[in-house]
């Protein structure tokens, strides 16, 4: 008999399921009377202390149940996948928790004594699961039913993150933050500057009210979210707090150099860059609504509140220009934010065609037949977490966690995908042994040991028969396939900091019947990891196994691992790391080391080789392998073991990775960046350091051991590039200005100065060439300005449009269009911009070359009022003349009025077209939420001369708009025109000389 504070059961009852069974329960039950004790018992208790009324039985003998002895409870506990859960704990409430029983080997139990009266409350709990909730249904019989299907315990996930606000001294402000978990968080607690705020004085829960704020609240706040199975904390939030009469910005612009035309030289600073000035889009104190908001209705930036126009004195003409004069505080310029990419075999680039993308349970998008797609970020979304899907079952299905451009814009990712690892036909009566890792010449990492009869179905029910593995490893040992990582090696520590995980190794399962249409599980399987394998030292001790949550992309805590020495030949005796686990619902699983030597490295990527801060690209995906190196050779990394990626900003970006500042060679890692699938180059290591150029002086640089990929094989592609990471020495000077950070000092890193050390990647620039009057950068849509001459009308719709253009002729020319108002009354005759591009030989034809050229869309301009027809001149460098124009193109133009004149036959002018047009009329234009993409996209018809295709190839006599003959040039000869564009791509330090040079010609 089992006793427990006023219940008395009969072990007769646990596990009776047959027709016996019930037999002795009621002949137990005929015989004990539940819920009751001995009279003794009792006597001495005063009924009139014990305030319960029951409608149904008795009270109990410590007065906080009632008990109706005629009465059996018969229950069923389930796992989510329909297995019995075994040993499960079933528990009264009342003002003391009680354990009533557990559940036997099927998840059976019984309780006598219960009270279907619909008011008892009872708890199931399971390790690593919920804790199920239940009321004993109403009834008037005596024998009751009820099933309970447990779920997976979920730590908090933080779903909605505190943000940056900005309030004047004496205003209030709401912070707030939001978790999900299994069970919901129960407590939320706040923190300002790392400091825990008394709840006790602030009141708050998961909102955190300030009222009358004074300048000692600013600062960062975040909150910190708790379930029973674990915690969380949120990203931190800035409040920025200043005076009452205090200007909301500073007024005066930061300054910001654009490039100029290759023919306007500026003598006054001895370069082609002319200062426009720029304000910073931060958060700033405006206007505010009534009432306390998580997020303010609107938001508040600082903008150009003032411009000027000014001439720019050029070869020739004069080219106007709109300089920021002041700064002041506006509504934050309304963006959106998209992820675009191609999902394709890490093995060979196969697409994974019309496959599908999920965000937790809710499919976004799917795949296009090359493997592209692109996706509209939702609005709020703090951590964006995508899963790949093949419907086709060749690839295995992977989790990625995707950084973007919170304030707007679009970031392009290759998604690298494992091929499925074919099936494997198993006896599920038989042990089974499957290796993880085929390496050629080397052992395996790990291996799974399936024991007999542990496969089962989705029902609960035992599998027998033949069974169809497929166990997919992501090996280590493979550089290769560091891109094909799962998530981002993140999990959850108990104090709701988010770490990183060193990997060994991620496996995917996927165990079927024998014809491959019903999904099996399996429990008890070991896993034997080779202890040879694990090279770092300390890393034995702190190895785990672990399970990726599709819906948050964090790793979940599966099991340890114990050492155990095994004979697996006659002679050899080795040690391995043994873990057990269990193949339900997840389905990968990863041999992971949490990691808590890390720092940034701080990056930046630049349009070219001149390493200006107004050239810096927003938008860069840069990527780190983390490399472990064998014992003596650090030069020989024998494995990677972290794979991140980052977005740069406008300045730069601060990458996640391990250092040691013991050694400096314990840790190594391979970073490269790229810009719409396109690779960016790394600043050059041979024949010869140059500490200017790489961004990192002496002597540091020599200790971080920097080279480029080709350092020692030109052949190697020059996009990446390996340090050493040495952690910096806190009391030397050399080391204290960056290009390393430790890991505590993210936020000087966020806000190093571009004069800091960093590290370099630029773009190989092209002959194409940009001018607008009012700046814009396309990287960044928050740097929109609202005016009739802005390029781009709107900073949520950007239009792009080309114009295809082929030459006859023996030499590649430049090609210019001159874009201006036409029909417009407030722009009419005035620049938008200029667009420069090189036409392209066709490697088949050499007297023939072909260009895209862009031009001003027509459209509505910013007010959204009226309608501009672009006046466009098209003009190509030399001694050209116009040869012929598409004539589908022509009669539209003519039956479109008004018609530009071009009586000069060496350009040709058009009112631009509203209409989209295409491919017949040479005129390729697309329509999207960033402006990159949408001159990518029509820049890829372009080439390819149709309005729904893409090409990198110029196809030189499709789609073509205008053909023009230009006259051969002397080779010997260069034109001033050619000579000054080719200036520009030249260092600023080497200007004046080179320009000297060309007036002595």
């Amino acid at each position: 008999m089992i006793l427990a504070e006023g219940w008395i059961f009969s072990l007769l009852l646990l596990g009776a399921t047959s027709a016996s069974g019930e037999r002795a329960l009621k002949q137990s039950t005929s015989r004990i009377r539940m819920g009751q004790r001995p009279p003794s018992a009792f006597a001495g208790h005063d009924a009139t202390t014990c305030n319960i009324t029951c409608t149904m039985g008795q009270v109990n003998a410590d007065c906080d149940a009632c008990m109706c002895e005629d009465h059996v409870l018969h229950g069923m506990v389930s796992l989510p996948d329909g297995a019995p859960a075994t040993e499960a704990a079933i528990y009264l409430q009342s003002k003391k928790m009680k354990l009533l029983t557990r559940s036997d080997r099927k998840g059976k139990f019984w309780i006598p004594g219960v009270c279907p009266d619909g008011k008892n409350i009872l708890k199931i709990k399971q390790a690593k699961y919920a804790t199920a909730t239940i009321t004993v249904p109403k009834s008037s019989k005596r024998l009751s039913t009820i099933n309970v299907h447990l779920k997976r315990a979920g730590k908090p996930y933080v779903v909605k993150n505190p943000v940056d606000k900005a309030r004047r001294v004496g205003q209030s402000v709401a912070l707030c933050c939001d978790a999900v978990g299994d069970p919901s968080p129960n407590q939320y607690i706040w923190y300002h500057n790392g400091t825990l705020l008394d709840s006790s004085v602030y009141k708050y829960d998961s909102k955190l009210v300030l009222k009358n704020v004074k300048a000692n609240q600013a600062g960062e706040y975040f909150c910190k979210a708790s379930n029973d199975a674990g915690a969380v904390k949120s990203q931190p939030a800035k409040l920025s707090v200043i005076a009452k009469h205090e200007a909301a910005c500073n007024p005066r612009p930061h300054s910001y150099l654009i490039r100029l035309p290759h023919d306007c030289f500026q003598n006054a600073t001895n370069s082609f860059y002319y200062d426009v000035g720029k304000c910073p889009a931060k958060t700033c104190a405006g206007k505010l609504e009534k009432g306390l908001r998580c997020r303010d209705s609107v938001a508040y930036c600082c903008g150009v509140s003032k411009m000027e126009m000014r001439e720019i004195l050029c070869s020739g003409y004069t080219l106007p220009t709109k300089v920021a004069m002041e700064c002041d505080c506006k509504k934050c310029t309304e963006t959106k934010v998209t992820v675009r990419g191609r999902a394709i075999a890490a093995d060979n680039g196969e697409p994974m065609r019309f496959g599908h993308i999920y965000m937790g349970n809710t499919r976004l998008s799917m795949t296009g037949y090359k493997g592209t797609f692109s996706i509209h970020i939702p609005a709020d979304t703090e951590r964006l977490v995508l899963t790949f899907v093949d419907r086709l079952q060749k690839f295995v299905n992977t989790t990625k966690v995707l950084p973007f451009k919170e304030k707007g814009g679009a970031v392009f990712h290759e998604i690298k995908l494992l091929r499925k690892k074919a099936p494997v036909t198993l006896e599920s009566a038989a042990t089974n042994m499957i290796p993880l890792g085929d390496m050629v010449g080397d052992d395996p990492i790990a291996e799974l040991e399936i024991p007999p009869n542990t496969f089962y179905r989705q029902n609960g029910e035992l599998y027998t028969g033949k069974v169809k593995a497929s166990v997919t490893f992501l090996d280590p040992r493979n550089v290769s396939t560091a891109s094909a990582t799962q998530s981002d090696l993140s999990y959850i520590n108990e104090e709701g900091d988010m770490f990183p995980l060193r990997t060994y190794g991620m496996f995917s399962v996927d165990f079927t019947d024998e014809r491959g249409t019903e999904s099996l599980n399996a429990g008890e399987v070991k896993v034997h990891l080779d202890a040879a394998q694990v090279k770092m030292p300390g890393h034995l001790k702190k190895m785990k196994l672990w399970s990726l949550n599709p819906e948050t992309g964090l790793w979940e805590e599966e099991g340890d691992f114990r050492l155990e020495k095994s004979r697996r030949h006659k002679r050899e005796e080795r040690t391995f790391l043994v873990g057990n686990m269990e193949i339900k619902e997840r389905r990968l699983f990863n041999l992971d080391v949490p990691e808590s030597r890390r720092c940034y490295v701080k990056v930046r990527a630049y349009r070219s080789e001149r390493f200006l801060p107004s050239e810096q690209i927003e938008g860069v995906v840069v990527s780190v392998i983390n490399m472990e190196p064998q014992a003596g050779f650090a030069t020989n990394p024998r494995a990677w073991g972290r794979f991140d990626s980052v977005v740069t900003g406008p300045n730069g970006a601060c990458l996640p990775a391990f250092c040691d500042n013991q050694n400096p060679d314990a840790y190594s890692a391979y970073i490269l960046a790229s810009l719409g699938g396109e690779e960016l180059e790394a600043v050059p290591s041979s024949p010869k350091l140059n500490p200017n150029a790489i961004g990192v002086p002496q002597p540091y640089l020599n200790k971080l051991n920097y080279q480029r990929t080709d350092h020692e094989d030109a052949n190697v592609k020059k996009t990446a590039f390996r340090i050493s990471m040495a952690k910096p020495q806190p009391n030397t000077a050399d080391e204290s200005n960056g290009p390393i950070y430790a890991y505590t000092n993210l936020r000087e890193c966020e806000e190093a100065p571009h004069s800091a050390a960093h590290f370099r990647f630029y773009r190989v620039e092209g002959g194409e060439y940009d001018y607008n009057t009012v700046p814009f950068n396309e990287d960044d849509p928050m740097s929109w300005t609202e005016d009739y001459l802005a390029w781009w009308p709107k900073p949520t719709e950007f239009r792009a449009c080309y114009i295809k253009v082929k030459i006859n002729g023996p030499q590649e020319v430049n090609i210019r269009s001159r874009n201006m108002g036409g029909t417009h009354p407030y722009t009419v005759g005035q620049l938008y911009g200029i667009r420069d591009v090189g036409s392209i030989r066709d490697i088949d034809q050499p007297n023939l070359s072909t260009a895209c050229l862009e031009f001003k869309c027509s459209g509505m301009l910013y007010d959204q009022d009226r309608v501009d027809r672009t006046l466009v001149r098209i003009s190509p460098q030399g001694s050209c003349y116009r040869e012929s124009v598409n004539s589908m193109l022509h009669e539209y133009l003519v039956n479109h009025l008004p018609m530009a004149v071009n009586n000069d036959s060496s350009e040709y002018t058009m009112v631009a077209p509203l209409d989209p047009l295409g491919h017949n009329y040479g005129i390729y234009t697309v329509t999207d939420q960033d402006p990159r993409i949408a001159k990518e996209i029509a820049l890829g018809r372009c080439f390819d001369g149709t309005s729904d295709g893409s090409s990198r190839v110029m196809k030189s006599n499709i789609g073509i708009a205008l053909t023009f003959n230009c006259a051969e040039r002397n080779a010997a000869q260069q034109g001033l025109f050619q000579s000054l564009r080719n200036l520009a791509q030249q260092s600023p330090l080497g200007l004046q000389r080179d320009r000297a040079r060309l007036r002595r010609q």
